[in-house]
C-alpha cells in the first residue's frame, strides 16, 4: 500500500462525482461540522469568504485572521460562528501572535485552510528580504502551520489545506536564487515558484503529519471571476497570457471558462470535508477531485511532477526552517 504521494504515487482522480461546475454547497451536502474549529486565512473576500460561509453554515466555528479587521467585519456580518482576529501574512510577528493567541485558547484545530495569497505583483520584499509572493503565498503558510501544530495534533483528525494554483506550472522552486537577487524579476515565475512551494509543503507535511492524524492537501481552485486577486496585474500580462486583447477586453472563450466564486470554493471545501480523503493525503486536487499528473504542455490540467518531488519537498522544508528561523518539528 502506498503511504505517501512522493513522485505522484497517489496522484490520480478517485471518482468523487463532482466536476468543474460543482459548488461549495454541492460538495458539503450531508456533512455536519458542529463542534469543529476551522481557521481560514483570507476568509473575508473572494473564495475565502465563500469557504467561511460554507463551513460556518455547516456548523463549524470559523476563525478568520485579517489584515484589515474592519473590512473583515463588514464582509462577514451576519455569518454565524465566525471570529475575526488581526494578522498580516507579510509580518512574521503578527503570525506568531495570532498562533499564540489561538493556542492559549486551549482549543483543537480541525481545519487550517491556507487560502490567502497575492498574485502578479511588482517586485517587493518583506522585512527579511523575502520576495513578497514567496513570503505571502508560501512562507507564511509554513510559519502559521508550524505555530498551530500543537492544536492540529490535539484535534486527532485535522486537515491542512493549501490553496495553490495551476500557476505552479509557471515555475519550479529556484533554490539558488529564490528571492530574485541575481536574476531578472519575472512576476509569473515568482508566482509559480510560490505555488510550487505550497504544493511541496503539503506533500511533505502530510508525510510527517499522518502519524498524528494530520493530513495535508494542495489544490487549484480554478480561474475565478469576481475576486480581488489580480488587481495589481498590468494589462500587458493578461495580453501576454492570451487572456485579453490590447484594449483590455477579455476574450469570450476565457470568460466562458471562468468559474463563479461558489464553484471556485468547491475544491477547498471538498478537500477539507470529504470522507473520500480520509486515507489519502499529500495530493493536489482540482475540480473537487484528486487531479491527474500534468502533461509536458506549458499550461495543462493537473499537477507538474516537479511539484511532487520528494527530494525537493525535504530540501524546501530545511530551507524554510533556515530562512524563517523556525524549527518545525512534527514530533
Amino acid at each position: 500500500m502506498k503511504q505517501n504521494n512522493y513522485q505522484g504515487a497517489l496522484q490520480q482522480p478517485i471518482g468523487s462525482g463532482f466536476n468543474a461546475k460543482s459548488t461549495a454547497a454541492d460538495v458539503i451536502k450531508g456533512i455536519k461540522l458542529k463542534g469543529k474549529i476551522a481557521i481560514v486565512t483570507g476568509g473575508n473576500t473572494g473564495i475565502g469568504l465563500e469557504t467561511t460561509k460554507t463551513l460556518a453554515n455547516a456548523g463549524a466555528t470559523v476563525i478568520v485572521p485579517a489584515r484589515d479587521v474592519e473590512k473583515a467585519k463588514r464582509n462577514l456580518e451576519g455569518i454565524p460562528l465566525v471570529e475575526i482576529e488581526p494578522m498580516d501574512l507579510m509580518d512574521p510577528a503578527s503570525i506568531d501572535a495570532f498562533a499564540q493567541k489561538f493556542l492559549e485558547s486551549g482549543r483543537p484545530l480541525h481545519l487550517l485552510i491556507n487560502n490567502a495569497g497575492i498574485m502578479w505583483v511588482p517586485l517587493r520584499y518583506d522585512s527579511r528580504g523575502i520576495e513578497s509572493q514567496l513570503a505571502t503565498n508560501y512562507l507564511a503558510q509554513f510559519q502559521l502551520t508550524a505555530g498551530l501544530w500543537p492544536a492540529l495534533k490535539q484535534a486527532n483528525g485535522a486537515r491542512v489545506i493549501n490553496v495553490s494554483s495551476q500557476g505552479h506550472q509557471f515555475g519550479t522552486f529556484n533554490f539558488n536564487d529564490p528571492n530574485f537577487q541575481n536574476r531578472e524579476y519575472e512576476t509569473l515565475q515568482a508566482y509559480g515558484q510560490s505555488k510550487t512551494a505550497s504544493n511541496l509543503f503539503a506533500l511533505e507535511l502530510d508525510d510527517r503529519g499522518k502519524a498524528f492524524n494530520v493530513r495535508a492537501y494542495s489544490l487549484h481552485p480554478g480561474s475565478i471571476g469576481g475576486t480581488e486577486l489580480g488587481r495589481e496585474a498590468p494589462l500587458e500580462l493578461f495580453v501576454k497570457m492570451g487572456f485579453a486583447d490590447e484594449q483590455g477586453n477579455m476574450f469570450p472563450e476565457v470568460l466562458a471558462s471562468l468559474k463563479t466564486v461558489p464553484q471556485g470554493a468547491a475544491t477547498t471545501v471538498w478537500c477539507a470535508t470529504t470522507p473520500l480523503l480520509n486515507s489519502i493525503g499529500g495530493v493536489y486536487c482540482e475540480d473537487a477531485d484528486v487531479a491527474p499528473l500534468a502533461s509536458d504542455n506549458e499550461l495543462s490540467a493537473g499537477v507538474k511532477p516537479y511539484s511532487l518531488d520528494e527530494a525537493d519537498a525535504k530540501r524546501l522544508w530545511e530551507w524554510s526552517e533556515e530562512i524563517s528561523g523556525i524549527s518545525f518539528s512534527t514530533i
